[in-house]
């Protein structure tokens, strides 16, 4: 078995990449680093628990091999195959679609939110890239973020599973839809569904940017009112 990086190897990869010596610079440097780990972490697990699932494993038996109670195994992991997407606009299916093509094409064998985020820019009639490019946020420009938070991989054609925060950001865009009197799911509630995870990469990339939660909803808000005032 490959061992796993040690503290001081991490502390090592921190202040190598810290873009200044700064205590402050290093703390924001490791707290994304901590992030990627939790997210390479919970999607290696979630490719197994899928595997076991298409073997045919039942929840208690995956719940055993994990040393965690079936409901927590349940829990945690039973969103990590795609949301059902009845209530997706087409635009919203297809940028979904888009995000599974962006990982493969970065190499990464997970979908995360940052990956979402790219599936975003998909349809560029589409609201979300339509709010994205007014705040002056660039497809490039993320993936150049992304890849410096996790590099680029072989490109292995493969079924990726999504990350707990890629699926809970899916299940937010319908709780975003409906707090909005919606009765379906758009790009506009994929991109604020990003936010209801405020520690995935996506969401930081956002306020990096300059788009808030509140000034992206506001936004859709305001497009919205053109089709329905």
């Amino acid at each position: 078995m490959t061992p796993a990086p040690s503290l001081p190897d991490l502390i090592a990869v921190v202040e190598e990449d810290a873009a200044e010596p700064d205590p402050l610079a290093r703390l924001a440097t490791a707290s994304a680093t901590a992030a990627e780990l939790a997210d390479a972490g919970d999607a290696l697990l979630g490719h197994f628990v899928d595997q076991c699932r298409r073997a045919g494993r039942s929840w208690t038996e995956i719940s055993g091999a994990l040393g965690v109670t079936k409901q927590a195994a349940h829990k945690r992991f039973a969103l990590l195959t795609p949301p059902s997407t009845e209530r997706f606009t087409a635009r919203a299916t297809a940028a979904v679609e888009a995000a599974a093509t962006a990982a493969l094409a970065l190499g990464h064998r997970f979908i995360g939110t940052e990956h979402l985020l790219l599936g975003l820019f998909h349809d560029e009639q589409a609201l979300s890239a339509k709010i994205l490019a007014e705040a002056g946020i660039e497809r490039s420009t993320v993936v150049e973020r992304i890849v410096s938070t996790t590099p680029r991989g072989p490109v292995e054609p493969s079924e990726r599973t999504y990350t707990p925060r890629a699926a809970a950001a899916l299940s937010g865009a319908l709780t975003e839809a409906l707090e909005l009197g919606h009765g379906y799911i758009g790009t506009e509630h994929l991109l604020l569904g990003l936010y209801r995870e405020p520690d995935g990469l996506a969401s930081q990339i956002l306020v990096e940017g300059g788009l808030s939660r509140d000034a992206a909803r506001a936004k859709v808000v305001t497009l919205l009112s053109g089709f329905t005032g």
